[in-house]
C-alpha cells in the first residue's frame, strides 16, 4: 500500500465537521480504532462522480491503495480511483456528508468537461450570479450551486449539499437559478443541471460495506 502523511496537497481534506461526525459514528463500530474511513468511486453521473463511503480495517489496504493517516481518522482511497479523487473535500452540508471533488469524468460522447477559464467575462458573470443571488439564497437549507462548465451558450451546473437529491430540486433549478442566469447573462441561452440527483437522495457513507 502506499502510505501518505505529510503531504501539500492531501489526497482528501476533511473539515472540522465532517471530521467530528465521522469518528461519532465510527465509535458505534467493532473495534473503532481500526476502521478507516474508505473512499471509492462507483460509478458517475453526467459530469460527475458517484461515491460510496464506508469504514475497513486500515491493514486490509492492498499495495496499490492510498493510505491517508490522520491523528486519529485515517482515508483509504484504491489505487484505480486516487486520481479521481485527489484534492477532494469532506464536508458536513445539511446534516449529511458531501465530497466536493473538482476532478470530472470524461462524458461519453462530450469529452472532458474544459477547465473554467475565470477570465473568460461569460464565466465570470455566471460565477457572480451564482455567488450574489442564487448560493445565498439555497445556502439556507445546506445547498449550494457550482458552475462546472461552459460550452457554447449552455451553462452546466452541478447542485450539492442540501440541493443534491432534494425532491425540489428541479424546480429550484428551472424557477430560480436558470431564471437568473438568463436574466443576468444574455450570452446564455439554457443551463443544464449535471448533478447525481439518484445518489443525492443519501449523499452519506455507509456505516458499514453491504
Amino acid at each position: 500500500m502506499v502510505h501518505m502523511t505529510d503531504v501539500a496537497v492531501p489526497l482528501v481534506t476533511i473539515t472540522e465537521s465532517a471530521r467530528v461526525r465521522v469518528l461519532e459514528v465510527r465509535a458505534g463500530e467493532p473495534e473503532p480504532d481500526s476502521l478507516a474511513l474508505w473512499v471509492e468511486v462507483t460509478g458517475t453521473a453526467g459530469t460527475a462522480f458517484t461515491y460510496d463511503m464506508y469504514f475497513r480495517r486500515t491493514d486490509e489496504a492492498g499495495e496499490l491503495d492510498v493510505v491517508q493517516h490522520g491523528d486519529d481518522l485515517s482515508v483509504v482511497v484504491p489505487g484505480e480511483h486516487v486520481d479521481s479523487i485527489r484534492g477532494s473535500t469532506l464536508d458536513l452540508s445539511g446534516g449529511g456528508m458531501v465530497l466536493q471533488n473538482p476532478n470530472s469524468p470524461v462524458v461519453p460522447g462530450m469529452g472532458p468537461m474544459p477547465d473554467l477559464d475565470l477570465d473568460d467575462p461569460i464565466v465570470a458573470k455566471v460565477v457572480e450570479v451564482l455567488a450574489v443571488q442564487i448560493n445565498p439564497q439555497i445556502a439556507s437549507h445546506g445547498g449550494f450551486a457550482e458552475l462546472v462548465a461552459i460550452e457554447g451558450s449552455i451553462a452546466y451546473l452541478r447542485m450539492g449539499g442540501g440541493c443534491q437529491g432534494c425532491g425540489m430540486a428541479a424546480a429550484t433549478m428551472s424557477q430560480g437559478i436558470e431564471v437568473s442566469i438568463l436574466d443576468s447573462v444574455s450570452e446564455i441561452t439554457e443551463v443544464v443541471d449535471v448533478t447525481d440527483h439518484a445518489s443525492g437522495t443519501n449523499p452519506y457513507y455507509e456505516a458499514a460495506k453491504k
